[in-house]
């Protein structure tokens, strides 16, 4: 009977406060010994600080607070629900203090964030109460260092752990790796896992996640490599900073090797590196063996659908999007604001303007979803595609929240393409108060100057620009080849092969010249002549890409660059005119989407 009072009350707070404030009832149900199995399980129940404060005071009136540890855990629990007072209070009156007693405050601190507190914890551990700390203690500490990017801290209790005897356990070993990788000490962090007698899983997943998280991807996969050679088995956490790591280096051969290290350690049946997969070919250019594998998950969750749903959006195909995001709720699962906003997208790449409108209403009417700045971003550029200018105008003044940077953007993107002068330096102006440090909105307000002739405006957009130190990006396209990524920059004549790659883009432009293309030299920004501004725009770095690709690469197969900034106009009409031509499938890649160019046509629908 005790028993099964114990387990009801276990599952009500309020219970537990009124039996524990009521003496006589009290006594009647829990003798001391079961009393404070009864108190231990009601402070596993507790909520919030006034529940452990009733209990407290049982535990004061009834036992001791040695009594289970009931001490220790009652300052747990008051630190998790942020009571630091109160934690700090009771443990100072607990008469008998051990190594555990003393990780409980320092790890209550730590998870707290106080870094402060947890080392004048330590302090008064060692040198006042002569009680030496264990791994437990400075693994509490190294967390907080980490997770708050104290590294002076870590360092000194890099240097302490070194004093104790304890730097070479495997645990807090991996602890400094982790703290000095993610705080941007590649070379710390190198030094001491290479000092490690003893690796397990999680150091290397931890050096794989670093290189990774530094920019190192390709050194990211050679530590995996070493990895498989010291006999460690990669485990879900290795596989997905892998594929995150060959997304970085954008080498579709490197993902399919990876693909098939998934099928041989039997792990093609994970959700969550599917997932991953699925995403990573993707934004490879994939799209057809990204649905593939997408259609091989068992029970994809929302997670894996809206990362589906966002494939198709970033390539075009807004009507598969919303047939996806169909099928998602008839499967029963409820989408959720990043669900929302690659739905938006997709409708706005697709000019779907009706659509938008429709699920920009049932997200907050039907789903309960309070739109968010990327939502009104999705919306001001699916306007502003359309042409309705002032209605997105209209939309971003009526916003229930302060609009930003990419709300401005998506705004500014549109006046470019309809020539909306007086909006689009209105907009811009905004753009530089919000951020005077970013090139993007100098460069953006000086071509809409340049396409309208206004090159005095222009050039005084660019002056203001260099002399605040702004660079502008320069432009590059990537090709890969041969299990290499070829880099190109316009005028590029650094390639082995540079001589036959600008012989082979001749052809082309003869050939497209033929079929009724003509340069758009309105493209290039420049006031200078117009025979220079065609020899200038016909060596962009996507044409060299283009020329080089079509060189080294299988008819069959279609070409895919990367490109680093928006495709130019001229680049675009060229793509389509050599797809038809080479009867090729062309596909670019910018920051913002991809570009399908198949028998003279684009995916965008000359909107990007």
């Amino acid at each position: 009977m005790v028993k099964a009072a114990l387990s009801y009350i276990s599952h009500c707070p309020l219970v537990l406060y009124k039996l524990f404030t009521h003496r006589k009832l009290h006594n009647a149900l829990f003798p001391q010994e079961p009393l404070v199995s009864a108190l231990i399980l009601a402070l596993n129940s507790c909520s919030s600080v006034s529940y452990c404060q009733a209990i407290h005071a049982r535990v004061i009136k009834y036992v001791n607070y040695s009594d289970g540890f009931i001490g220790d855990q009652l300052v747990s629990k008051y630190l998790k629900f942020g009571g630091a007072e109160d934690a700090q209070k009771l443990f100072d009156e607990m008469p008998h203090k051990d190594v555990v007693s003393w990780n409980s405050l320092i790890s209550g601190f730590s998870q707290m964030g106080c870094i402060g507190k947890c080392l004048c914890t330590l302090f008064r551990m060692k040198f006042e109460m002569g009680v030496k700390p264990n791994e437990v203690t400075l693994l509490s500490v190294i967390s907080a260092c980490t997770d708050f990017s104290v590294i002076d801290v870590g360092k000194y209790i890099h240097g302490y752990a070194l004093k104790l005897g304890i730097l070479l356990e495997t645990k807090v070993g991996n602890s400094l790796v982790n703290m000095y990788g993610k705080s941007g000490y590649l070379d710390a962090a190198c030094r001491l896992f290479e000092a490690m007698p003893t690796r397990n899983i999680v150091s290397w997943n931890s050096m794989v996640m670093i290189y990774k998280q530094n920019g190192f991807a390709e050194e990211a996969v050679s530590c995996f490599s070493l990895m498989r050679m010291a006999g460690a088995e990669p485990d879900e956490g290795t596989i997905v900073v892998l594929l995150q790591a060959c997304e970085d280096l954008g080498v579709g051969k490197l993902a399919e090797g990876v693909h098939g290290l998934i099928l041989c350690y039997g792990i093609n049946a994970n959700g969550r590196i599917l997932t991953v997969l699925s995403n990573l070919y993707a934004k490879l250019g994939r799209l057809d063996t990204s649905w593939k594998v997408f259609r091989e998950m068992l029970s994809p969750d929302r997670v894996a659908w809206t990362a589906m749903l966002a494939g198709y959006a970033v390539h075009g195909h807004g009507k598969k999007a919303m047939e996806i995001f169909e099928s998602m709720i008839k499967e029963g699962l409820e989408p959720d604001h990043v669900t929302f906003t690659h739905l938006l997208n997709a409708c706005s790449h697709s000019g779907f303007v009706k659509e938008g409108k429709y699920y920009f209403k049932i997200m907050s009417e039907v789903y309960g979803i309070v739109p968010r700045l990327d939502h009104y971003s999705c919306m001001v550029d699916l306007l502003g595609r359309s042409g309705l200018l002032n209605d997105a105008y209209e939309l971003i003044i009526h916003m229930p929240m302060e609009p930003n940077s990419g709300v401005w953007g998506a705004l500014l993107g549109a006046c470019r393409v309809y020539g909306n002068i007086e909006l689009g330096k209105e907009v811009a102006e905004r753009l530089i108060a919000l951020d005077p440090s970013d090139p993007r909105n100098y460069i953006m307000l000086s071509n809409i100057y340049c396409a309208a002739g206004l090159w005095r405006d222009a050039s005084q957009v660019r002056t203001l620009m260099k002399d605040r130190g702004l660079i502008r990006t320069s432009g590059c396209s990537f090709v890969e080849h041969g299990n290499k990524i070829h880099r190109f920059v316009a005028g590029d004549r650094s390639h082995p092969e540079w001589e036959k790659i600008y012989v082979k883009l001749e052809e082309l432009i003869e050939k497209i010249r033929r079929a009724g293309f003509v340069s758009k030299t309105e493209f290039v920004l420049h006031d200078v002549e117009e025979e220079i501004k065609e020899d200038m725009i016909n060596k962009h770095s996507e044409k060299l890409a283009i020329a080089f690709g079509l060189l080294v690469t299988n008819a069959g197969m279609p070409l895919i660059i990367t490109k680093n900034i928006r495709i130019c106009g001229d680049c675009h009409s060229t793509a389509k005119f050599i797809s038809l031509v080479e009867k090729r499938t062309i596909i670019i890649r910018d920051p913002k989407r991809f570009h399908h160019f198949d028998h003279g046509l684009c995916s965008c629908g000359d909107y990007w």
